[in-house]
C-alpha cells in the first residue's frame, strides 16, 4: 500500500536591505526553538546562517533593512512578485531606520563627506520603509524585534490563524512589570505613552526614558505628549521635537511633529515629507 506524502513546508527566506543585521541575530538568538521552526517550514535564505541563496519563489518572506540604493528598490519589487507573505522586520524595514535621518539632510553631501570616491557609490536620497515601494503583508517592530513576536507570527502561520501580536503602548508594559514611571517620577522625557509596546519597557526600566524604538503605536497622541513637554515640562520646541528624530523618525505621524517643531537633525537642507507614491516614483527613477 503506497503511503501519501507528507505535505510540502512553507519556503521562508530572509533577506538583508541596508541594515546592521541586528534582526537576523535575534532570529538566531532564539537557539534550540529554532530548531522547532525548521520542523515546520523550510529555510530556503537566511544569510546570517547559510551561504545558500534561493531566488524563490517564497511562501514566507522577511525583509530586514531599508531600501537605500538603486539596486535595492529594484531587488524588492522583483522579490514581492515572488512572494506569498512579505514581512518587514525591524525598524530599518519598518519605518527606514536610524539611517533616514539622512533624508532631511544633504545627501550629496553627507556621500561627499564620508567616501573616498563618492561617485563610486549609488545610493537613492532617501532610506525608505519598504512598505513605500511595494505591498506588505505583516511587520515586526523594534531594533531589533521581539523573538516571541517572531514566534508568535510563525506560530499563526502554520496553524492558518490570526497572529496576536503587540498593540499596546510601552507604558503599559512598565505598569505590568511593575516599573516607576521615570517621566512622572523623575520629569525625564520618556515617548513610551505613544511607542508601540514588545521591547518588555527595557529603558524605563533601568531609569531612562523610551527611545521609541518600536515605533509610533496606532492611535499615538504625539501632539499631546510634545505639548506636555513643551507647556509642562518647558522644552524647548525643536528640542521635544528631536526626541522623536531616532530610529523610527521617518515613520508617521513622528515624521510630523519632527517637521513641525524644527526638530529635524542638525544642518536640514528640506523638512517637508515625501508621500508614499512620490517616494515610490522617486525610487523607480533612481532604479533606472
Amino acid at each position: 500500500m503506497a503511503s501519501s506524502a507528507a505535505p510540502a513546508r512553507p519556503r521562508v527566506g530572509v533577506v538583508k536591505m541596508a541594515s546592521c543585521d541586528g534582526c537576523q541575530l535575534t532570529i538566531l538568538d532564539l537557539e534550540e526553538r529554532l530548531l522547532d521552526v525548521t520542523e515546520r517550514f523550510e529555510i530556503l535564505d537566511f544569510p546570517e546562517a547559510s551561504s545558500a541563496r534561493s531566488a524563490g519563489p517564497f511562501d514566507v518572506l522577511f525583509i530586514e533593512g531599508s531600501i537605500s540604493d538603486p539596486h535595492q528598490a529594484e531587488r524588492i519589487v522583483e522579490l514581492r512578485a515572488r512572494t506569498r507573505y512579505l514581512v518587514t522586520i525591524g525598524a530599518c524595514a519598518t519605518a527606514g531606520g536610524i539611517q533616514a535621518l539622512r533624508n532631511w539632510g544633504d545627501h550629496a553631501a553627507f556621500r561627499d563627506a564620508v567616501y573616498a570616491r563618492p561617485e563610486w557609490v549609488a545610493s537613492l536620497d532617501r532610506s525608505l520603509p519598504v512598505a513605500d515601494l511595494v505591498p506588505v503583508d505583516a511587520e515586526l517592530r523594534g531594533c531589533p524585534i521581539d523573538p516571541d513576536q517572531l514566534l508568535e507570527l510563525l506560530a499563526a502561520l502554520a496553524t492558518g490563524r490570526r497572529p496576536q501580536l503587540c498593540d499596546e503602548s510601552v507604558c503599559q508594559e512598565c505598569k505590568r512589570r511593575g516599573a516607576v514611571c521615570v517621566a512622572v517620577a523623575k520629569g525625564v522625557p520618556c515617548l513610551g505613552q505613544v511607542t508601540q509596546g514588545g521591547c518588555g519597557a527595557i529603558c524605563p526600566r533601568y531609569g531612562r526614558g523610551c527611545y521609541g524604538c518600536f515605533g509610533p503605536r496606532e492611535g499615538a497622541n504625539v501632539d499631546g505628549l510634545l505639548r506636555h513637554l513643551t507647556a509642562d515640562l518647558g522644552h524647548d520646541p525643536a528640542e521635544a521635537g528631536r526626541l522623536l528624530a531616532g530610529f523610527t523618525a521617518w515613520a508617521q505621524p513622528f515624521r510630523s511633529a519632527i517637521d513641525a517643531t524644527g526638530g529635524a537633525p542638525e544642518g536640514s537642507r528640506r523638512s517637508l515629507p515625501m508621500a508614499p507614491e512620490a517616494a515610490r516614483r522617486a525610487a523607480q527613477e533612481g532604479a533606472r
